[in-house]
């Protein structure tokens, strides 16, 4: 029995604070989401297609889920299950697409987070508490300095990996054979919905589940089965969404058991990206899936009864 830690960032001896940091606005993501923002409206404007919707609709679903949710989190991050080296690259690229951020910034600003909301005091950028839209300009268009931050040093298996280095370093520019392939068969259209709405959805959609799962002002509209001992942020289980966030808002079940593959643990917790999962490992697809009772266990982690779940 030993407390969760992640090995990548959380280094014992190491002195690190994650209460006292500046947050700076940066360029770079604040045009990418205002280019992105501006694009949409083009979509709902000048080039409105019911086509572009549906583009819209299976795009943002397939990149989310298969991209972001299974790819990005659930297999680069946390490691939570193996597939053949093809459909693991297939998986992140899809969740490069999703605008957000390249892997290696994904995997930074996660672990960075992760460790800061395992501290007893947090920042609030890290632990999204105030006012919605103060969070929201800074998780979109802000970076958090650290006075003193903690090392980050990624395995060599990731490091040195040059198809996850060369997607980090285009990750803005692996839009571009999409963006072609789609004026190709849809014109202006197809871009902006495919492209622009589909990013900037991914974008606002990742801020949305983050705020409603870490805001302890909100904690009473959510729920929550297990409690994280000395924890600055423990994580709720944003009930209602299910299906648009592919089973990832069940937060409070990933801050208990942050390396299961399954993140919907209870009866009733819809999570479309087991079900693919678990599709893929009926098929001998994906081994190794990690689930709570395989996981390492944890000390500092505790059952709520159920008087006590808000």
């Amino acid at each position: 029995m030993h407390t969760y830690h992640n090995p990548r960032i959380d280094h014992p001896g190491q002195i690190a604070d994650a209460s006292n940091g500046r947050v700076v606005t940066s360029f770079t993501k604040s045009m990418w989401a205002l280019s992105m923002l501006i694009g949409t409206s083009l979509g709902l404007t000048a080039f409105f297609s019911w086509s572009g919707l549906v583009l819209y609709v299976v795009s943002t679903w397939l990149v989310l889920c298969l991209g972001h949710s299974l790819g990005m989190h659930r297999l680069f991050i946390h490691r939570a299950y193996r597939v053949p080296r093809w459909l693991s690259l297939l998986l992140i690229h899809l969740g490069t697409v999703t605008g957000i951020a390249g892997p290696m910034g994904m995997l930074y600003t996660h672990d960075l987070r992760d460790w800061a909301q395992r501290q007893t005091h947090c920042h609030a950028m890290f632990a999204q508490s105030g006012v919605w839209y103060r969070d929201l300009w800074w998780q979109v268009c802000c970076n958090i300095q650290l006075t003193t931050p903690p090392c980050f040093v990624p395995e060599p298996a990731i490091a040195q990996d040059r198809a996850v280095q060369w997607m980090e370093r285009t990750w803005m520019l692996q839009q571009l054979p999409w963006a072609v392939l789609f004026f190709y068969f849809g014109g202006w259209s197809w871009v902006c919905w495919g492209i622009c709405a589909r990013v900037i959805s991914c974008i606002f959609g990742h801020w949305l589940i983050g705020y409603f799962a870490h805001n302890d002002e909100l904690s009473k509209h959510m729920h929550r089965s297990w409690h994280v001992e000395k924890a600055a942020v423990q994580g709720q289980n944003v009930r209602w969404t299910s299906l648009l966030a592919m089973g990832e808002n069940w937060h409070n079940n990933h801050h208990a058991f942050p390396y299961s593959a399954r993140m919907g643990l209870e009866s009733g917790q819809w999570d479309p990206g087991w079900w693919i999962l678990s599709g893929l490992a009926r098929l001998g697809i994906a081994t190794q899936l990690v689930l709570p009772e395989t996981a390492t266990q944890r000390s500092d982690l505790t059952r709520l009864s159920v008087s006590e779940r808000i």
